[in-house]
């Protein structure tokens, strides 16, 4: 329930707010969809820590790439 709440409020800031703002995004997907796909695919705790990780990396001096969320099985705990 938390993580649809979660996921609702990336897709307001989608519809709402993103496309006020000039396109910036250094990875595809867009870190708000990486965000939307971890929480789907990891749910909440991992979701989150993927999506928060994918933020910490967006900066000018990442060159930022295709950086797609991982599979379950692609992960290591």
């Amino acid at each position: 329930m938390l993580c649809q709440l979660l996921i609702r409020v990336i897709q307001l800031y989608q519809f709402v707010i993103s496309p006020w703002l000039p396109p910036m995004c250094r990875y595809t997907p867009t870190c708000s969809e990486y965000a939307i796909q971890a929480l789907r695919t990891h749910g909440l705790w991992r979701g989150l820590r993927l999506a928060i990780g994918r933020l910490l990396r967006c900066h000018p001096f990442h060159p930022g790439g295709y950086d797609p969320v991982p599979m379950p099985e692609q992960m290591k705990y």
